[in-house]
């Protein structure tokens, strides 16, 4: 299990580019709670393949899900931490990051 330290710095910017998979929530805990429900399900992976131009050509690996992965969200010098915990590799995590709060995310750090 790897633990990412992310941060938003303006939640109010924190919204993928495609507003129907875009978080659309407000605070830490609904954000680290829909980051959880992206890497433990794979809801958010089936809605963006199904609008893919050839869905059937998306790389399944991109659907790989962490029933084990924990998000918790908190308010720190004006920035909003979470911290994500999940066997799930970067490539993944990113993926996900962006399509629900695109590039509004920062990592700090790994363990």
């Amino acid at each position: 299990m790897t633990t990412y330290f992310l941060s938003v710095k303006d939640m109010e910017k924190a919204k993928g580019p495609d507003p129907e998979l875009s978080f659309e929530g407000i605070g830490p805990d609904k954000l680290a709670a829909d980051i959880a429900a992206a890497m433990r399900g794979d809801a958010l992976f089936q809605r963006w393949r199904a609008k893919q131009p050839e869905p059937d050509e998306v790389d399944p690996s991109l659907g790989v899900t962490d029933a084990g992965a924990s998000a918790k969200g908190e308010l720190s010098n004006g920035r909003t931490d979470v911290q994500l915990t999940t066997s799930l590799p970067m490539r993944i995590v990113k993926h996900r990051l962006n399509l629900l709060i695109g590039s509004s995310w920062e990592l700090r750090d790994t363990r």
